[in-house]
């Protein structure tokens, strides 16, 4: 029989009163994400359906759970997604330990070369050591050399429905 003890309950994070002083508690969420431990869940429970939440947590590694509770209100559960086989640049280190995107692209209803163009504009944008995150149609095989070539490290993979993919670009050092 599994040992069930060792699973981690996810943390709580009712954000109805900060939402009730009319506060914004999009930070404060996003500080209990930085709190979890290893594999740890986030239980929000918020007076409406947090729709554009869920991308945000995707695009960190979650996947989520909502159901309607009492009087309109909703709970969600984010749990991290199963670790899916990340490719590296060769000089990445571990991305993990990274900091958090400082932008977010959505390059997956564009059509061959847009999504390599722009990720390339926003990756020479960059302070060196900041990270972008997009998201595109399919694996970008052309584009890897490219950021290697300028510098950037980059670490990615295919969501786990296997439809798009997911990448993490942090900016090189600078020229000069």
């Amino acid at each position: 029989m599994p040992d069930v003890s060792t699973e981690i309950a996810p943390k709580v994070l009712d954000v109805r009163p900060i939402l009730q002083n009319g506060g914004e508690p999009f930070q404060e969420i996003m500080q209990a994400v930085r709190e979890l431990a290893p594999g740890q869940g986030l239980k929000l429970v918020a007076p409406f359906r947090p729709q554009p939440l869920f991308r945000v947590m995707e695009g960190r590694g979650f996947d989520h759970e909502a159901r309607e509770i009492a009087d309109g209100h909703w709970e969600v559960l984010f749990t991290p997604q199963p670790a899916a086989s990340v490719e590296t640049s060769a000089d990445a280190g571990n991305p993990e330990t990274w900091p958090d995107p400082s932008l977010h692209l959505d390059l997956s209803d564009l059509d061959p070369p847009e999504p390599m163009v722009r990720l390339l504009a926003a990756a020479e944008k960059l302070e060196a050591g900041k990270v972008l995150f997009a998201l595109l149609s399919r694996e970008p095989v052309f584009l890897f050399p490219e950021l290697v070539k300028r510098g950037h490290q980059w670490a990615g993979n295919f969501d786990e429905a296997g439809t798009a993919y997911r990448i993490l670009v942090r900016a090189g050092r600078p020229k000069g």
